[in-house]
């Protein structure tokens, strides 16, 4: 474990979720404590309990007061095209680097719009990205991303980032870390960006997420809205009630 990187949790909750998947951890069983885990893998329990909370998020295990932490039961309905609604990290994390790549649409540096303005607490006169991009994941066009982030706070953005993953940018070069998110999901009708890179037709239904990202601090770092095919991918949310 001495080769991980500074995603540790990332690596730990990939290591649990195989074991979950090839039985090893059994549902409805719990797993070993936090303190036996971390042992294990020669990190901290908060390192462990970020990797559990990102495994709670997908439906992996779920968590009991005062008992521990528990394998789920298979979901039925969970499919290839799930996307947890609350996820921090990026495209490429989420589906595997090598699966995903990007085409830029559009890149550019202006100045804010009233709305941008308001969405990221900028003044007029703070410059923006303003980045279009086409997701391909597995050859096939995935998902079309319009952002916006300020210039300051992500300063050097060029083609070669924005053909690999900004987020992995943001965090490991900037040391930048997300604090909360505001997301909204609705059904919107197809655009001619849509038909053109999404293979769209003028009668599909495409899903938007419109997002507002805020780091640690309360700053605002993105404002954002993705779109893709209605066949293409779902969001989901998992629901605990703890009492």
């Amino acid at each position: 474990m001495k080769n991980m990187t500074h995603a540790k949790y990332l690596e730990i909750a990939k290591i649990i979720s195989q074991r979950i998947n090839d039985g090893t951890y059994t549902s409805r069983l719990p797993l070993p404590d936090q303190e036996t885990l971390a042992k294990e893998f020669g990190v901290s329990r908060l390192t462990v309990k970020k990797a559990l909370d990102g495994l709670e998020r997908q439906g992996l295990v779920y968590k009991q007061s005062g008992l521990g932490t528990f394998v789920s039961s298979n979901i039925p309905i969970k499919s290839s095209i799930d996307s947890p609604a609350n996820m921090f990290m990026g495209l490429k994390k989420q589906l595997g680097s090598s699966n995903v790549k990007s085409e830029i649409l559009h890149f550019s540096v202006e100045f804010p719009s009233e709305q941008i303005q308001k969405n990221l607490d900028l003044k007029s006169s703070d410059p923006v990205y303003d980045i279009v991009r086409l997701r391909i994941v597995d050859d096939l066009p995935f998902i079309i991303e319009h952002t916006y982030m300020p210039v300051t706070l992500v300063p050097n953005l060029n083609d070669e980032i924005l053909h690999n993953s900004i987020y992995e940018y943001m965090h490991h070069t900037l040391h930048l870390k997300f604090g909360h998110a505001y997301r909204k999901i609705r059904a919107a009708k197809s655009s001619e960006y849509d038909q053109k890179y999404l293979n769209a037709k003028k009668d599909d239904p495409m899903l938007e997420l419109e997002q507002i990202v805020w780091l640690t601090n309360g700053q605002p770092i993105e404002y954002s809205t993705s779109r893709n095919r209605y066949d293409q991918r779902d969001y989901t949310v998992l629901e605990n009630n703890r009492f």
